[in-house]
């Protein structure tokens, strides 16, 4: 994790409401939805939310959660990949991917 090994030097940092815009924030069960806040935070996130992400569920969490996330474009895939060092075979998404059907391009 070399890009966000300082993250608990940074444990004031919070989660950028925008990030969760349809979800009212008040009483937000991050616990529950941790799909979904992991998800948002790899697609839109800033450094800070990396930070509070890590804080707020670990690394171990994060990457696990990262595996199981339905969706990812491909670009969040690899930077995911990349930085927590994982294969794409393991991505749920990309076994999604490559079960789908591709249409010809025109």
């Amino acid at each position: 994790m070399l890009y966000f090994s300082d993250y608990k030097e940074h444990s004031d940092c919070k989660i950028n409401p925008s990030l969760l815009w349809e979800y009212e924030t008040d009483g937000f069960d991050y616990d529950a939805m941790r799909n979904i806040v992991v998800q948002r935070v790899l697609e839109r996130g800033w450094k800070e939310d990396y930070y509070a992400m890590f804080n707020l569920y670990g690394y171990r969490a994060v990457r696990q959660t990262i595996k199981d996330i339905p969706y990812m474009n491909d670009k969040d895939m690899n930077f995911a990949c990349r930085v927590f060092n994982l294969k794409k075979e393991d991505l749920k998404c990309y076994k999604n991917k490559q079960s789908k059907p591709q249409l010809w391009n025109s």
